[in-house]
């Protein structure tokens, strides 16, 4: 790996690094968390009168494919690669979107993914790359 991204404030650069770092854990667990619920639908409480439900297996496909794709955001943003800014911020967006519709099968969980991803995306959004702050 190479040296953590420069440019920014030290809080953006320094976020942006561990932005990459939580990308890539999250991606893991999500990818863990989507497995769980495909090979059995009955991991996670059953919620009957909830307006955004959705099949646990069809939560666990797309847990399992937006884990994989932020584990490989998180790869790129931390070997600095711009594409993996802008995938992130969207990636994080969406996080947040399927944190919420998921908040009644895991609410704690939910909550604690829902803060990380606010940091993601003020972390990618503030850090300018080649820019330094004046001191």
């Amino acid at each position: 790996m190479g040296p953590p991204p420069s440019g920014g404030s030290g809080w953006a650069a320094g976020g942006v690094t561990f932005a990459g770092v939580l990308m890539l854990v999250n991606g893991g667990l999500n990818i863990l968390q989507g497995i769980s619920a495909i090979a059995k639908d009955d991991v996670y409480t059953r919620v009957n009168d909830y307006v955004y439900r959705i099949n646990l297996t069809g939560w666990g496909w797309i847990l399992l494919i937006l884990g994989a794709i932020a584990a490989v955001t998180g790869w790129g943003i931390l070997k600095d690669a711009a594409w993996a800014r802008v995938t992130g911020i969207v990636l994080a967006s969406l996080s947040m979107l399927f944190q919420f519709m998921f908040l009644p099968y895991a609410p704690i969980w939910s909550v604690i993914l829902l803060a990380i991803d606010v940091f993601v995306i003020w972390a990618l959004a503030t850090y300018r790359p080649g820019h330094r702050q004046p001191r």
